[in-house]
């Protein structure tokens, strides 16, 4: 009789493991399903794996993609955005859901449940009320960080009052303080002048609260700061076949002259469905 092939489900329950640090079970779980050990190069920045079996498309690019996150244990700064084929986040009116489809949103639930904080800016979530959690796959909440320095967005906004996982409220000691927010929120001051923020004041202060593996969500305005500042691992764009022409550009660097000044880094394409994933590697921090 065949063995089963090494599936999406099982790559990403095995991936699930290797993020808990549980190589060996990882190992376990493949051979006790399939017959085959998953065999894990973690020494490798491009995580290199072998598996005998038979392996479907989707789990080889799902361990592809994947695997160089999670056998990286040191810091890790990602950034995800997702985009029409002319580089729009959204249309004049600020209609956005969704420019990806459905392939794209599991791969960003994936994203959440591999790291410890998932961070947007107040824009994103006066604009878009988003829930920040781990639906569409199996694995944990990771804790909500929101960047609100002045403290305008709404205390009504799902992040606020659903307790589905904890949530940092990064405010500016000159915001005003809102006792309507829920328990699960906890109000950290970030700055007492707003010339202090940046991103790398920000992800240092993350990393001694315990939070080493960041995403940073969005917004566009938000992750093209991160971008920028020179502080992101890598950048996963995932790019939609479809032209909306006008509308909210996504990445906005600070303006070069000439090509030559132009970032030129490694990239990686993905299939995501009927989307392109593109895994831009900023910084390569995965060696040792």
């Amino acid at each position: 009789m065949a063995l089963p092939p090494l599936d999406d489900r099982l790559a990403w329950a095995c991936i699930r493991r290797i993020h808990d640090g549980d190589t060996v079970g990882a190992a376990t779980l493949c051979r006790e399903t399939t017959g085959h050990s998953l065999h894990i190069d973690t020494g490798d920045s491009v995580s290199g794996w072998h598996y005998a079996g038979r392996v479907d498309t989707s789990a080889r690019q799902l361990l592809d993609c994947l695997l160089p996150l999670v056998v990286h244990r040191g810091d890790l700064a990602i950034a995800q955005l997702g985009q029409s084929l002319d580089g729009r986040i959204a249309t004049v009116t600020g209609h956005s859901h969704y420019i990806n489809g459905a392939a794209g949103r599991v791969h960003l639930h994936r994203l959440r449940a591999l790291v410890d904080a998932v961070l947007v800016g107040a824009g994103t979530v006066v604009a878009d009320d988003p829930r920040l959690t781990v639906r569409h796959v199996e694995g944990r909440h990771p804790t909500r960080v929101i960047l609100d320095p002045n403290g305008r967005i709404p205390a009504d906004r799902q992040v606020f009052q659903d307790g589905t996982a904890a949530t940092l409220h990064l405010v500016g000691a000159w915001a005003p303080v809102d006792d309507s927010l829920g328990a699960h929120v906890t109000r950290v001051i970030i700055a007492d002048t707003p010339g202090d923020i940046s991103p790398v004041r920000l992800l240092s202060q993350l990393a001694r609260h315990g939070y080493r593996r960041v995403l940073i969500e969005g917004g566009a305005a938000t992750v093209s700061r991160f971008l920028d500042a020179d502080v992101l691992d890598r950048l996963h764009l995932l790019v939609a076949p479809l032209l909306i022409g006008s509308g909210e550009p996504g990445i906005r660097l600070t303006s070069i002259d000439t090509l030559d000044l132009a970032r030129r880094p490694v990239t990686r394409r993905f299939d995501c469905g009927d989307d392109t994933l593109f895994d831009v590697v900023m910084r390569d921090r995965f060696h040792g």
